[in-house]
């Protein structure tokens, strides 16, 4: 069975047995100043050319400082937007928009609307959210996300396909629908997000020794063992690294293991030994490292993203509405 989708996003980012590289926004960190957050996507433009697969953007509607991150500030969907007008073959993707807290209509016709704005390059993460304090402000109750997270999957995807009832959802994907990538568990059982999600987004686990990248491919290898049919689906991952000049500076833990440390060396063996094990993808953040992010984006389109370029796909629909 082919691996390809036909959905120029999806197949931007993920085939069997390949992984390939993100980028994960905001590229430097909110600190007080809106204007200091200016240029971002001059660089994700330049990440483009580069061959990385995928620009992400986060989803937090607000600002906790029990959490300290804020993300790239601006709603997902505005940020979305401004990227399709700004780049024309990059699949855009969330990591991870809160099904649990937004209405199916609203999640729907917001995300159909960014599809066509940017030729049907759009991939959905999505998560039952973490962050209690926002839940009490949408008045919802935090121990209801997951039955609200299923819910709201599948209302979506009714949404998307055409009604016969007389009232419908415009538009509709370019491609028919939109890949929902699962985020963690989001409060569900593994075998219905092997059922129902198109790819799943975990976290990496240790990323500092051989054995962390073991147990992410046998956990990956596990829910993939649940697929009915036996169907590709992928798994993408994300870290946040501090990459060094030098290319041999050892892999080092930062903030508990939180951020990585690493020469490009380092990095290409730990890309390496996730797409042995299996992973499909993984966005690379570098809003905590200790350089300026267009230096560390250059060496990256130098050093690493040739080894793990975007995948070669059909060119996404002209979009110049």
């Amino acid at each position: 069975m082919s691996d390809r989708t036909g959905h120029v996003g999806f197949d931007r980012m993920f085939a069997n047995g390949r992984l390939t590289v993100g980028l994960f926004l905001p590229l430097w960190p909110y600190t007080g100043d809106m204007a200091a957050l200016r240029g971002q996507s001059a660089l994700v433009q330049e990440a483009e050319r580069a061959g990385f697969a995928a620009a992400w953007v986060r989803d937090i509607p607000l600002a906790d400082a029990s959490f300290g991150d804020v993300g790239q500030v601006y709603d997902p969907w505005s940020a979305l937007t401004w990227l399709a007008a700004h780049t024309s073959t990059i699949t855009l993707a969330s990591g991870s928009v809160i099904f649990s807290l937004r209405h199916p209509i609203d999640l729907a016709k917001q995300a159909a609307s960014i599809d066509h704005l940017s030729g049907g390059r759009l991939v959905l993460g999505i998560a039952s959210g973490d962050r209690p304090s926002e839940f009490p402000a949408y008045g919802v109750d935090f121990e209801s996300r997951g039955r609200r997270f299923r819910e709201a999957v599948h209302a979506f995807r009714d949404l998307l396909k055409p009604s016969a009832s007389g009232v419908d959802l415009l538009p509709k994907p370019v491609h028919g629908h939109i890949p929902l990538l699962v985020t963690g568990s989001s409060q569900q059982a593994p075998d219905w997000i092997a059922e129902h999600a198109d790819g799943w987004l975990v976290y990496p686990g240790s990323t500092t020794t051989a054995e962390g990248p073991i147990a992410l491919g046998k956990k990956a290898a596990t829910w993939r063992g649940r697929i009915p049919g036996a169907a590709f689906k992928p798994v993408a991952t994300n870290e946040w690294i501090d990459l060094m000049e030098d290319p041999l500076h050892p892999p080092t833990p930062l903030r508990g293991g939180f951020v990585l440390r690493t020469g490009t060396q380092g990095l290409l063996e730990l890309l390496g030994r996730w797409q042995d094990v299996g992973i499909n993808h993984c966005a690379l953040g570098v809003q905590h490292g200790s350089r300026p992010a267009g230096e560390v984006l250059a060496q990256l389109g130098e050093e690493v993203v040739p080894h793990f370029p975007a995948l070669e796909t059909a060119a996404p629909q002209a979009s110049a509405w």
